[in-house]
C-alpha cells in the first residue's frame, strides 16, 4: 500500500486550526471571526485535542479569554507562530497513513494564483510537521489542500477551474496533475468536477462544492431556486458524479448570498468532519437547519453542530477552509 491521505471521518489524533490574527486582514471582522472560530474549536474539542496556531501575542491573549480551561487543560494547544492567515487546509501539510507509519506532504504554496502572497504562510506545513514530529515530503509542484478531497480509498474529487488554472501549474496538463496526485499522495482514481462556487477567490475549491460521506458517497448541493447562482454549477458537478458512478448525496444550498451588495460564495459544504461532531457553517439563510438535518442522517455517530461562519467567511472561506486533521 502506498502512503495515502485518509478520510476525513477516519480517527483524528488532533485537528489543527489558526486563530484570525491580523487587524489589517480582517478589519472590523476581527472580533467576530475570533469568535466564531472559538465556537468551532469548542465543539471540536469535545471529542479531541486541537492544536491552534496565533500569529501574535494580542491573538494568543483572544484566544485564552475565548477558549478559557480548554487551553489550561490542554485540551487546546496554542502554537506561536507567525503565520500569514489561517487557511491551513492550503497551507499547512496532508498527513498521510503508510505501512511505513505516518508522514506529512507539503507542497508549493503561491497565494492561490499570486492573490494573497503573505509572509509566514510557505512555512506553515513545515512548522506543523515539526511540532508532530513527523517527515515531510517536499513537492515543488502547487496544491492547496481545499483543491482535493478524498474518500480514503484512493478516490478523489478536484475542479478543473482550480488544477488546470495557469495560475497555478502552468505546465501541468491534466495527465501530469493525474500522474503527481498518484505519486504523491496515492490517488489512483480521480473525478474531475468543472467550474466551483462563484465569486471564490481560490479559484474553485472542491470543498466549497463536492465532499465525500463515505467510499464513493459524494455530497453535493442543491439549488436553493432560480436565483441560486451556482445553480448550473451543480447540476454539471451531478452529471459528471453520475457518469463516474458515484453515490450522490444531497445537501441543501443556501443560494444567494450577499454582503456589502457583494455575492459571497457561502456554502454549507465546507463542514468539517471531527472525532465527535460535524461542524456545519451557517449563514443566516432558509437552508441552514435542513443542512444540518441533512448531515446528521448522514452522520449518526457523530453531533451535528451547525454553527454562523459569516465573518470568517469574509476572509474567503468557512470551517473546512481553517482545519487540518492530523489522523491517529
Amino acid at each position: 500500500m502506498t502512503a495515502r491521505q485518509p478520510a476525513e471521518w477516519s480517527a483524528h489524533a488532533a485537528t489543527w486550526t489558526a486563530f484570525p490574527s491580523h487587524p489589517e486582514l480582517w478589519e472590523a471582522d476581527l472580533g467576530p471571526a475570533q469568535e466564531e472560530v472559538a465556537a468551532m474549536v469548542r465543539a471540536i474539542a469535545a471529542g479531541e485535542p486541537v492544536d491552534l496556531l496565533v500569529a501574535n501575542d494580542r491573538a494568543a491573549a483572544a484566544a485564552r479569554a475565548l477558549l478559557g480551561t480548554l487551553v489550561t487543560d490542554g485540551t487546546v494547544r496554542l502554537h506561536d507562530y507567525g503565520f500569514g492567515d489561517i487557511w491551513l487546509r492550503d497551507t499547512g501539510p496532508l498527513f498521510l497513513k503508510s505501512p511505513h507509519g505516518p508522514a506529512a506532504a507539503g507542497f508549493r504554496f503561491n497565494g492561490w494564483g499570486g492573490k494573497y502572497d503573505l509572509p509566514g504562510d510557505d512555512g506553515v506545513a513545515a512548522f506543523i510537521a515539526g511540532r508532530c514530529g513527523l517527515p515531510l515530503a517536499r513537492h515543488r509542484w502547487v496544491l492547496e489542500g481545499g483543491a482535493i478531497d478524498v474518500d480514503g480509498t484512493g478516490l478523489a474529487v478536484t475542479t478543473e477551474q482550480c488544477l488546470l488554472n495557469p495560475n497555478r501549474n502552468p505546465r501541468m496538463d491534466r495527465v501530469e496533475v493525474e500522474s503527481h496526485l498518484r505519486r504523491d499522495l496515492g490517488i489512483d482514481r480521480l473525478l474531475w468536477l468543472g467550474e466551483g462556487l462563484l465569486n471564490d477567490h481560490t479559484d474553485g475549491h472542491v470543498d466549497n462544492l463536492a465532499r465525500f460521506v463515505g467510499p464513493g458517497r459524494l455530497a453535493l448541493p442543491v439549488a436553493a431556486g432560480k436565483d441560486d447562482p451556482n445553480a448550473h454549477v451543480y447540476e454539471d458537478a451531478a452529471d459528471r458524479a453520475r457518469e463516474f458512478g458515484l453515490e450522490i448525496v444531497p445537501i441543501p444550498s443556501p443560494g444567494r448570498v450577499e454582503r456589502d451588495g457583494r455575492l459571497v460564495p457561502a456554502s454549507h459544504m465546507n463542514f468539517y468532519i471531527a472525532n465527535a461532531v460535524v461542524v456545519v457553517p451557517l449563514y443566516g439563510t432558509a437552508s441552514d437547519a435542513d443542512a444540518v438535518t441533512a448531515l446528521a442522517g448522514i452522520f449518526p455517530d457523530r453531533d451535528v453542530v451547525g454553527l454562523r461562519a459569516d465573518h470568517i467567511l469574509t476572509g474567503g472561506g468557512s470551517f473546512h477552509c481553517i482545519t487540518q486533521q492530523q489522523p491517529q
